[in-house]
């Protein structure tokens, strides 16, 4: 059951949170019901199982739902494209990008069984059809794909390593396969060790709310 808080938060707020992803992405109207019930499902979920932070639930659209879509400003997924979402938490960016691309495959991968079952529970309430939800390490995967994806999990060394192996050479897209990392802060040093071939992307270049002025997109191809 939801507090009232929750519940008085989400009538007075649910206009703007739509709106929100509305402001920079044509929807149809399967997706905007989908959306919609995003704000619902995670804060009903969040008073089980704390995936987002208390404090930032609020600001689930904006610091969660529209940070993830950033990847769809930066590549548009062609149809049949594999993404793989490592430590995906409690579906980040994974859930929000399968809604905006129905006829790509998503796996979404968390080492916590909790978070997972929320991704899970989620994908399935709004009719995901195109997601895989797994308690796994990136270790254990064996499967190819054609892009990873990660929100500031790891470093980018880190994800390098635990993720070549899982790159396919099939080329779908505009982009060549590789690693797709949403980060925040400074990153020069991160990236230095694939300075030659890293690319950052502001996404404050594509969203303008005051959030995402420190928020990068890292990609890196394989």
């Amino acid at each position: 059951m939801y507090k009232m808080s929750s519940l008085i938060w989400l009538i007075k707020h649910e206009s703007y949170s739509m709106e929100i992803i509305k402001k920079y992405f044509q929807l149809t109207p399967n997706q905007e019901q989908q959306f919609a019930a995003l704000g619902v499902l995670y804060n009903q979920w969040n008073e089980k199982i704390n995936v987002i932070s208390r404090k930032d639930i609020q600001n689930l659209y904006c610091h969660h739902i529209l940070h993830s879509l950033a990847i769809a400003k930066f590549i548009r997924f062609t149809p049949n494209t594999t993404i793989i979402d490592i430590g995906t938490g409690g579906g980040f960016p994974g859930i929000p990008l399968a809604i905006l691309f129905p006829q790509c495959k998503f796996v979404l991968i968390d080492g916590i069984g909790k978070k997972i079952k929320v991704a899970n529970e989620i994908s399935k309430a709004i009719g995901l059809n195109n997601t895989t939800c797994i308690q796994a390490r990136a270790e254990e995967v064996n499967d190819k794909f054609d892009f990873i994806i990660s929100r500031a999990t790891m470093t980018l060394a880190q994800l390098t390593k635990l993720t070549k192996k899982n790159i396919s050479n099939q080329q779908h897209n505009a982009l060549p396969n590789g690693i797709i990392s949403l980060k925040g802060g400074e990153l020069q040093q991160e990236i230095q060790p694939y300075k030659n071939i890293a690319e950052i992307i502001s996404i404050s270049d594509y969203f303008n709310e005051e959030y995402f002025k420190t928020k990068k997109i890292i990609y890196l191809p394989l």
